[in-house]
C-alpha cells in the first residue's frame, strides 16, 4: 500500500511541476505528514504551498474541497491547475446557476479533481449535500489564518468549517498558510477540529525586502507617505486601516501627479476588478487599499509595500509585506505611524459585544427546540444573521454550543446551569479581546524597537533569529544587540506567577515578549524579570 503511495505520488509530481521536478525538503515533509495525519503548513510566500495540495489531492483516491478566501484567488488557482493539466473548478455567487450546477456534477461525478469555494458557500446546504455526495478525501483550506483573522468578526462562515468536514465524512484536513504565529497556528488547529495534526513550519523569511519604519507627528504622516511613493519606482501598495483612508490617500496621490487608485470592499465589483486588472497589467502604478487588497494578487514585481496605518498583529502585518518582492529582487517595506496610531479601540469589535442575556437566551432556545439551522434561529431570537454570527462563536468556545450534522447548531451541554455557560462566554470574549489588544502590542514592539526588525517580526512569527539580519534600518544604524549568555531563549516555555505558563517569543537589549497561554502577549522588562525571579524556565 505505502508503495502504491509513494508511486501515486511521484506520478503526481511530474504532473503537477515537470517531469525533471524536484520538491523542496518542506514539501516532502508536508506530503509525508499528509499521508499519515491532518496537516498543518506554514510555508513563505511562493515556496511552493498550492502545488502540496494539487499533489495530494492527485495522489488520493477521492475528489478535493479547496476553501479559498477570494474569487481572485480562487480564479488564479483554477488557472494554475488545470495548466497542470487537472480538472478543476470554482463554484462562487459569480457563477450563472447552470454553471454552478455543472461544476458540482461534475465534482459528484469525479470528473473533477479539485473545487474550490469560498466559506460562505459551505454555508448553504444544497452545496454541503452536494460535496457529500463526492465523497472527498481531502480538504484544504488555503490561506489558513483567516480562521483567526477573519472568523470572529468578518466571516463568521469561517468558525463553522469544523461541521462541515464532518458532515463529508472526515476526510484528512490540510490548512495552508503563509504566516501564523504560534497562537494563530494553534487556533487554526482548534477551529478546524484537526486531528493530533502535525505542523510543518518552514522558513518563512523573504530576506530581500529591506524594513523600515518611519513615526511621524500629527496630521503628517499622509504627506510623508506621499513622498515616501513619489520617491519610488516600480508597483507598490500602500495598505491603510479604513475606506475613508484609501479614498483620501489615493486622492493626495493623485493630486501630487501620481497614478494611484483606492481598492476596498465599498467599491462596486466591476470596480475593484478593474483596479486589480490595472495593477497587474502594469496599467497602474500604485494600489491605496484596505486588508481587502492583497491574497489572489500574486504580481511578482512589487517592489515596495508601505503602511500608512499599523494592521492589528505581527500576522497581518508579515501576510501584506509579503506582496512584495516575489520575483526575488530587492523590495521595501515601510511602515509610516503617528503617535496615536496604536490606540487599542479601533482595533476591536465594532458593534458592540452580545450581553449575557444574549447568550443565555440561545442557548435556552437551542435546549428547548433541539439543533436548529442558523437562519430559523436567528428569526426565533429577533436577531439578524450579523448579530447571530457575533453570539456563537464564544459559546462555541466556551463549549456551551456546537455544529451538528446537516449545519445546523446544538446545545452540548444540557446540565450546567444557563447562567454559568452565558458567564463562559462572556469570559471567552473577554480573552478574546486581550489576545487581540495583546496583538497590538506586538505590532507596536516591532514599531519601537531598536534591535534588528527583522529578528524581532521572525520570532514573534515562532523563528528563532541569533544574528541581526542587515537588511532592516535598525541594522543600518548598527543598533541591533548582540544575544547575552543568560537570557531568555525564544522558544523556551516560561512559567509567571501572576499569568501562567507562556512561551518566549523575543528578547532585546532590556526587554522580552512572552506569548502566555492565557493573557496573549505580554512585554516585561529583562532587568525587573531578573531581579525579581518573574520567569522560571519549564522542564
Amino acid at each position: 500500500m505505502a508503495r502504491e503511495q509513494s508511486v501515486a505520488t511521484e506520478d503526481a509530481v511530474r504532473q503537477v511541476l515537470g517531469d525533471d521536478a524536484r520538491l523542496h525538503e518542506e514539501q516532502v515533509d508536508a506530503l509525508r505528514e499528509l499521508g499519515r495525519r491532518d496537516t498543518l503548513v506554514v510555508l513563505a510566500a511562493g515556496a511552493g504551498k498550492t502545488a502540496i495540495y494539487a499533489i495530494a489531492g492527485r495522489s488520493l483516491p477521492g475528489p478535493t474541497v479547496v476553501v479559498s478566501p477570494t474569487l481572485s484567488l480562487q480564479r488564479d488557482q483554477v488557472e494554475s491547475l488545470r495548466a497542470a493539466g487537472l480538472a478543476a473548478a470554482c463554484a462562487n455567487s459569480r457563477m450563472s446557476a447552470g454553471d454552478h450546477a455543472a461544476a458540482f456534477a461534475g465534482f459528484r461525478r469525479h470528473e473533477l479533481e479539485f473545487l474550490l469555494l469560498a466559506p460562505e458557500q459551505l454555508a448553504r446546504r444544497d452545496v454541503v449535500d452536494e460535496l457529500r455526495a463526492a465523497r472527498p478525501s481531502l480538504f484544504v483550506v488555503d490561506e489558513a489564518h483567516c480562521v483567526s483573522e477573519w472568523g470572529h468578526d468578518f466571516r463568521p462562515d469561517y468558525l463553522a468549517l469544523t461541521g462541515v468536514i464532518e458532515e463529508l465524512g472526515r476526510p484528512r484536513v490540510l490548512a495552508l498558510t503563509a504566516t501564523a504565529s504560534q497562537s494563530v497556528r494553534e487556533e487554526i488547529v482548534d477551529r478546524l477540529g484537526m486531528r493530533e495534526p502535525a505542523v510543518v513550519v518552514r522558513d518563512v523569511d523573504r530576506p530581500n525586502i529591506h524594513l523600515a519604519v518611519q513615526l511621524h507627528g500629527k496630521d503628517a504622516k499622509d504627506d510623508a507617505v506621499v513622498a515616501d511613493v513619489l520617491d519610488r519606482t516600480g508597483s507598490g501598495i500602500v495598505y491603510v486601516a479604513t475606506r475613508r483612508h484609501a479614498d483620501e490617500l489615493a486622492e493626495a496621490l493623485r493630486s501630487a501627479g501620481e497614478d494611484a487608485a483606492a481598492y476596498h470592499g465599498t467599491l462596486r465589483r466591476q470596480e475593484r476588478d478593474e483596479v486589480q486588472d490595472a495593477f497587474m497589467g502594469d496599467a497602474l502604478r500604485v494600489v491605496v487599499a484596505t486588508n481587502a487588497f492583497g491574497m489572489g494578487v500574486d504580481k511578482p514585481d512589487v517592489r515596495f509595500v508601505l503602511h500608512a496605518d499599523p494592521p492589528p498583529s505581527v500576522d497581518a502585518y508579515y501576510q501584506e509585506i509579503g506582496r512584495a518582492g516575489r520575483d526575488g529582487a530587492a523590495a521595501t517595506a515601510v511602515l509610516h505611524h503617528g503617535p496615536r496610531d496604536f490606540g487599542l479601540a479601533r482595533y476591536l469589535s465594532s458593534g458592540g459585544d452580545p450581553s449575557p442575556d444574549q447568550f443565555a437566551a440561545l442557548v435556552r432556545e437551542l435546549r428547548r427546540s433541539g439543533p436548529s439551522a442558523r437562519g430559523p434561529l436567528g428569526e426565533r431570537l429577533g436577531l439578524s444573521r450579523h448579530a447571530l454570527g457575533r453570539i456563537v462563536p464564544p459559546l462555541v468556545r466556551a463549549g456551551a454550543v456546537r455544529e451538528v450534522a446537516r449545519r445546523r447548531l446544538a446545545a452540548v451541554d444540557t446540565d450546567t446551569p444557563v447562567g454559568r455557560l452565558a458567564e463562559a462566554a462572556a469570559e471567552s470574549l473577554r480573552r478574546r479581546h486581550e489576545l487581540q489588544r495583546s496583538r497590538v502590542e506586538t505590532m507596536r514592539r516591532y514599531a519601537e524597537t531598536t534591535d534588528c526588525r527583522r529578528r524581532v517580526l521572525l520570532e514573534m512569527l515562532g523563528e528563532v533569529r541569533d544574528e541581526p539580519c542587515g537588511r532592516c534600518d535598525n541594522c543600518d544604524r548598527g543598533r541591533a544587540h548582540e544575544r547575552r549568555d543568560g537570557e531568555p531563549r525564544p522558544g523556551t516555555r516560561v512559567r509567571h506567577q501572576e499569568w501562567g505558563s507562556g512561551t518566549v517569543q523575543t528578547v532585546e537589549d532590556d526587554i522580552v515578549v512572552v506569548l502566555f497561554d492565557d493573557s496573549g502577549y505580554r512585554t516585561l522588562s529583562l532587568p525587573v524579570v531578573r531581579d525579581r525571579r518573574l520567569l522560571s524556565t519549564e522542564d
